[in-house]
């Protein structure tokens, strides 16, 4: 009958330790599920189809469950808004020497965090409407910014010209559809002049053009690279 009893009971126990708490398990398995989905359309379907950059797929992914499972399990200690706001801070000074993390995937480092905290730190005081409202916005605001409003990326490159008869205003689309040619980036937008060396003829040119749907492992290069320059300087 004691069995019987106990296996009825919200909890169980053994030998005085607490092997399982049910509705507590249960809350945490429903959590975490609701957190994992929400990352998983976050940095799976928004940011791996853009960028295809397997390893912060991998970092992301691992962050995310650590930075959950510490604010869920953590979470009685009652410092939930200071210990919140101190991962901001740890992760906020986290600089990787050998590879300089550029703004957007920077971006989406804190947003995996960000979601993560909160779905961990809901009390009973925030209702399961608010949380998914939450969750459904910031995947909402992501998906416009990455799929729609910034669908065009610009980037630019500055090359050393040598023919400087081109850089005249009447033969702007001559020098266009040479650099066009010579570089095989199609569909320059425009190509400011900077420093002319008339000894050597040559000048300076910082070229302009859109990637559309932008194929971010060629962006995140190009950033990582300008990054590391700006390290060196």
């Amino acid at each position: 009958m004691n069995t019987l009893i106990l296996m009825m009971s919200d909890k169980i126990d053994l030998a005085g330790i607490e092997i399982i708490d049910i509705p507590s398990f249960l809350e945490l398995l429903g959590r975490f599920t609701l957190n994992m989905a929400v990352i998983l359309i976050l940095v799976r379907w928004l940011y791996y189809s853009t960028t295809k950059r397997k390893d912060y797929l991998f970092t992301y992914i691992l962050i995310s469950s650590l930075i959950f499972s510490l604010c869920y399990l953590l979470a009685s200690v009652k410092l939930q808004i200071g210990f919140a706001l101190g991962l901001f801070a740890i992760f906020g000074i986290i600089r990787y020497r050998t590879n300089s993390i550029p703004i957007k995937e920077m971006t989406y480092l804190f947003l995996t965090i960000g979601v993560s905290i909160i779905n961990a730190l809901a009390d009973t005081k925030t209702s399961v409407a608010e949380v998914l409202f939450t969750n459904f916005a910031i995947i909402s605001i992501a998906f416009c910014m990455e799929k729609i409003w910034l669908q065009k990326h610009e980037l630019s490159k500055i090359i050393i010209y040598e023919r400087i008869d081109l850089i005249k205003p009447e033969n702007n689309q001559e020098l266009i559809n040479d650099l066009q040619s010579r570089t095989g980036i199609k569909k320059i937008k425009r190509v400011e002049i900077g420093k002319i060396d008339f000894l050597r003829d040559t000048c300076t040119l910082e070229m302009f053009y859109d990637v559309i749907g932008y194929h971010a492992n060629t962006v995140s290069e190009f950033e990582s690279k300008n990054d590391n320059d700006d390290d060196d300087d």
